[in-house]
């Protein structure tokens, strides 16, 4: 395949048209044409749809451009690292990091970042879904105890813990009667919630009154006295210092492990590399006290 070809095929695509790319680039709109007459040629597939004023992809163009604009754009990097002497993070960082993560911290995170790299386009997303990193174009997702896939590596940075908190103006029911409970989404249909204390582990039976999808509504509901709710401790710390929230124990589960993850198959970039050693400044041991104190306002 003719990378060239290929190249201005991305440049037409990125654009939206011929006319566009050779304005944009000084290129001559013939030449541009030509170019993506060629690669369709080689491929034996239409690649754009030529309208009288419009422009479209394909679907096999579509395909092609989402899977090869990254790898052009890190050739692109690497030969003008290479050219300058040295591997200073530059170009677009685009991370797609989960909701709850984003709300509370990524801000803050992405604007040390931006300053501390200036030649870094920072872009972050906020999305709780699996995202396709290489359909999609991102060079790094985070996400909270993802599910094992050999296309992708990474690290854990960050680990947490969920508690089960209440208002301290909360009052238990007496008996067996279920305690309101204030729950996340839908509710996993699950009616007890299994406790450890230092006493060892017990059982609460739970009526949910209230489903919320983000865990800050749920804190603010807890607080007001709604019902008991299971939220990250990191995220409560504060509160349960100032006595505005009791702790009633620790959630008898698995850990909250937040993973940097990138895809397997491509060179770990300059900017991503920064990128994790950022966060490792920031959480050098990945603990929940280091994620509250981040949160929290302290350096």
């Amino acid at each position: 395949m003719d990378l060239h070809a290929l190249a201005d095929f991305n440049l037409v695509a990125n654009h939206g048209g011929f006319g566009r790319a050779a304005r944009a680039t000084g290129r001559p709109k013939a030449t541009l044409s030509r170019r993506v007459t060629e690669l369709e040629a080689s491929l034996g597939l239409r690649l754009l749809e030529r309208g009288a004023r419009v422009l479209k992809l394909t679907e096999e163009g579509r395909a092609l451009y989402e899977r090869t604009r990254v790898l052009l754009s890190e050739i692109d990097e690497t030969v003008t690292a290479i050219a300058s002497g040295g591997d200073k993070p530059r170009g677009k960082l685009r991370i797609s990091a989960p909701l709850l993560f984003s709300q509370t911290a990524m801000g803050k995170l992405a604007a040390g970042f931006a300053l501390k790299y200036p030649e870094v386009q920072l872009e972050v997303t906020t999305e709780d879904r699996s995202v396709d990193m290489v359909e999609e174009g991102y060079d790094l997702v985070i996400r909270v105890n993802p599910d094992p896939d050999e296309n992708l590596v990474g690290r854990i940075f960050l680990r947490d813990q969920l508690v089960v908190v209440a208002s301290p103006n909360f009052v238990r029911p007496d008996g067996s009667s279920p305690v309101p409970a204030v729950v996340r989404g839908a509710g996993d249909g699950i009616t007890t919630w299994s406790i450890k204390t230092s006493l060892g582990k017990s059982s609460v039976t739970i009526n949910p009154i209230l489903a919320l999808s983000s865990m800050i509504m749920i804190r603010d509901a807890v607080r007001t006295g709604a019902g008991i709710g299971r939220l990250p401790i990191s995220l409560v710390s504060k509160e349960l210092a100032a006595g505005t929230l009791m702790q009633w124990g620790d959630v008898d589960g698995p850990e909250i492990a937040l993973w940097a993850l990138y895809p397997s198959r491509r060179l770990l970039s300059a900017r991503v590399s920064a990128f994790l050693e950022y966060l490792k400044e920031y959480f050098p041991n990945g603990t929940p006290d280091e994620l509250a104190v981040f949160l929290n306002g302290a350096t």
